[in-house]
This record gives C-alpha cells, sequence and structure tokens, in this order.
C-alpha cells in the first residue's frame, strides 16, 4: 500500500534532530526525502556517539536513525556556486523545501524563500527555528533543551514545587522530535491547500512554540488563576480528592497508575478487582462527595492492597477493569509491551528497531527503512537530475558535491 505522500519529493536541508524528524515523518508518510548534508563533514548528528551512560560504537548509529529513516543522502558544498546550483536544480523538483537554518545562512547559501521561489513558484517552503520567524531573537538559534525544554515552559511545569534546579527531559531529541511532527503536519497541510487552490505556502514551526503547545492546558490555567502550573512531588499521591487518580507500588516494585476522573462511577469496580468487594459498600466511599472526603483513607488501603502482588499479575487482574490504568514503563519495557506490538507503534528498519512515527493510515503501520549512509546516493540523485558521469566527476574535482 502506498503511503498518502507517494509521489511526493522534499528536499531537505538541515542539521540534528529538529527538523530531520520532521522528513522522518514525511517519509513514513511515503515521501521522496533527499537529504542534503554538508560534503566533507555531513550532518554533525552523525557525530553525537554518546549520549549521558550510552555510547554507540560502529553503525547503525540511533542518534542518526531516528530522525533520518527512509531518506536518501547526497553530499553537496553550498559554500561553492556548483553546489548551490544543485540545490536550487533539485529544489526545482521538490514539492517541499525543508530546512533549519537560521535565516544569515539561508540568505549567504541561496537557499531563502525568494531564492527557491524563483526555481520553483510552487514549492511549499518549511522552516524549523528555535524562538520563531519574527521578533528580535528570531535571528538567535537553539536546541530543544534551550527552546522547548526551558524557555517553552516545560521544564519548570514538571519541576516539582522545591526542587533545585529543573527535572530534565526524558532523552535527547525528546522536543526535537515532538516539533518535528508539527513541522510534518504542516507541511501536510500547506500541501493540500497548494492541491485545492493553487496556493503555496511558507510553514514555520519553532521549538519554543511547540514546546507552549504541549503545556498549552498548563498556560491556560495560569492565565486563569495567575499561579504558575507545577507537578506534585514525586511519590506524593496525584489527586487529593481522588484515590482512583493516582500512582501505586506493587509487590515488585513497579507503578502502575489509575486514572479515573469520576471516582463514583469506578469505585466499586475496583474494589471488586482487588478482592475488597465490601469497599463498595463502605459509607465512607458511599459517592462521589464521601469518597473525596475520605480519600486519604481510600490511598492508604489502596497502597496496602496494590503492594502485595506484582504488576504481572495486577495486569492480569485489571485487564477486565472498567477504569483507564496504566503500568510505569521505561524504554525498555515498553519493547515487550504486547499492546504496542499489536499496533506496530515499534518496527524493525535495517538492522534497528524504530518508534514508528505516531500517525497510521488505514489501519497500517508505516514500512521503516534504515537512514542512508553519508552522501550514499549522490551520484544516483544527481543521474535523475539529468547530469551524466562526466559533469558529476566534474563536480567532485571541484569539491562541490561527495
Amino acid at each position: 500500500m502506498s503511503g498518502p505522500l507517494s509521489g511526493i519529493r522534499v528536499l531537505e536541508v538541515a542539521m540534528y534532530g529538529f527538523v530531520p524528524s520532521a522528513g522522518a515523518v514525511l517519509s513514513d508518510w511515503g515521501a521522496d526525502v533527499i537529504k542534503v548534508e554538508h560534503a566533507v563533514t555531513g550532518d554533525p548528528q552523525r557525530g553525537l556517539r554518546q549520549v549521558g551512560k550510552f555510547k554507540v560504537e560502529g553503525d547503525p548509529n540511533p542518534n542518526v536513525e531516528h530522525a533520518n529513516r527512509g531518506k536518501r543522502s547526497i553530499g553537496v558544498d553550498m559554500s561553492k556556486p556548483e553546489g548551490r546550483a544543485i540545490v536550487h536544480d533539485l529544489a526545482a523538483t521538490a514539492d517541499v523545501f525543508l530546512t533549519s537554518f537560521l535565516p544569515g545562512a539561508r540568505t549567504k547559501f541561496g537557499i531563502d524563500v525568494d531564492d527557491i521561489r524563483a526555481v520553483n513558484p510552487a514549492i511549499v517552503y518549511a522552516r524549523g527555528s528555535a524562538l520563531g520567524p519574527r521578533g528580535v531573537e528570531a535571528e538567535r538559534g537553539g536546541y530543544d533543551m534551550t527552546a522547548y525544554w526551558c524557555r517553552g515552559g516545560v521544564a519548570a511545569t514538571i519541576t516539582p514545587e522545591g526542587t533545585t534546579g529543573m527535572i530534565g527531559p526524558p532523552g535527547p531529541a525528546f522536543g526535537d522530535t515532538i516539533s518535528g511532527t508539527n513541522l510534518a503536519g504542516g507541511i501536510a497541510a500547506a500541501l493540500l491547500k497548494r492541491e485545492r487552490t493553487g496556493e503555496t505556502s511558507v510553514v514555520d514551526v519553532s521549538l519554543l512554540g511547540s514546546g507552549l503547545w504541549s503545556i498549552g492546558h498548563s498556560v491556560a490555567l495560569s492565565s486563569y488563576t495567575k499561579e504558575p502550573m507545577t507537578a506534585p512531588a514525586p511519590g506524593v499521591h496525584g489527586a487529593p480528592t481522588n484515590p482512583l487518580s493516582g500512582l501505586y507500588t506493587t509487590a515488585d516494585g513497579r507503578y502502575l497508575s489509575l486514572v479515573m476522573l469520576q471516582p463514583g462511577k469506578f469505585w466499586a469496580d475496583v474494589c471488586r478487582h482487588i478482592d475488597r468487594p465490601e469497599l463498595a459498600e463502605d459509607p465512607r466511599f458511599a459517592d462521589a462527595a464521601r469518597i473525596a472526603e475520605h480519600t486519604p483513607e481510600a490511598v492508604a488501603i489502596l497502597r496496602e492492597v496494590i503492594a502485595t502482588r506484582t504488576l504481572a499479575e495486577w495486569t492480569e487482574r485489571f485487564a477486565t477493569l472498567a477504569g483507564p490504568w496504566a503500568p510505569v514503563q521505561d524504554s525498555v519495557q515498553v519493547g515487550h509491551d504486547a499492546q504496542i506490538a499489536a499496533n506496530e507503534y515499534l518496527r524493525p528498519a535495517g538492522e534497528s528497531t524504530l518508534v514508528s512515527s505516531p500517525v497510521q493510515f488505514d489501519v497500517t503501520a508505516p514500512d521503516l527503512r534504515p537512514g542512508p549512509e553519508f552522501a550514499a546516493h549522490t551520484e544516483e540523485v544527481l543521474l535523475e537530475l539529468g547530469l551524466d558521469w562526466d559533469r558529476i566527476l566534474e563536480l567532485k574535482t571541484a569539491g562541490a558535491i561527495a
């Protein structure tokens, strides 16, 4: 089955995680994504071999694969006129031009909106930035840690009150990947607009804007209450008036999360599933108002009971539980989750196992292909462009391509 963007060509001139992850999503959706890398150094992300305690030896490098699966790579030196000409010639054949370059670099290398529109007036021009396309800081760069996590309000919102410093993101490219998915969605909308109206668009997504969007509910509440939203301290029950919305420890030191926002509706069912049916008739928990009043007592009971069985045992028992709940899983444990496997949210991509982009079409997971080796498709793409081998050799000799 072809993807919804089959036949769409994307020319990606971008580095690191944010904008390339948009290209990865577009590739998952069927687009032909051509990744332009510097002819000598390539995407600096290729040099990222250590993240915290994790060190990558050899290839494939997971730090590259996640945001670059399914693309074709060409090596081009845009500082050379011949290199810029190649990019312009490729842009003339593309539906989307996708870049992470800052305004000054776009002007320097001749890849700003007017430059690309001069060779292809119908192209969708998509930019990912740290801080947005307007304002006095529009020319400043940044990473997801600075623009998304810190400045966008996520770090302070997720850090419990009284904590020294801040809680860090759960892993590399957290804000990059979310922002890249936002950018891919914007590009898809612009392509639909072009098809329906003939009008093309400049699409902008920033790490800062995506960070704000991800905590949009909290920002709206803070705008109303004039108080900042902060996370509860670790280990503290989540809801002071609802025992069925919080975290509980199992016998094997794992955690399960109950999130039943209507405790009166689900209390009796929970009592049956924990083998304490008499609690359903306990006058302290007769209705939602009584449950709210006696939440500390209910929490104490649930903590004691849930601590008597392992997470696996509770998983089996709670299979028929009516209310929402979930095991707390780490990045290894998700790989053994039967529901994740059933939906193919993790897929093979060559030698790697990668997370599929979250949108599926026609109840089908995308086929994932591995990321390209550096400049692996330079000759292939240029031959498709109509260059002959003599011209390709000339360009290599001039250092314009790799």
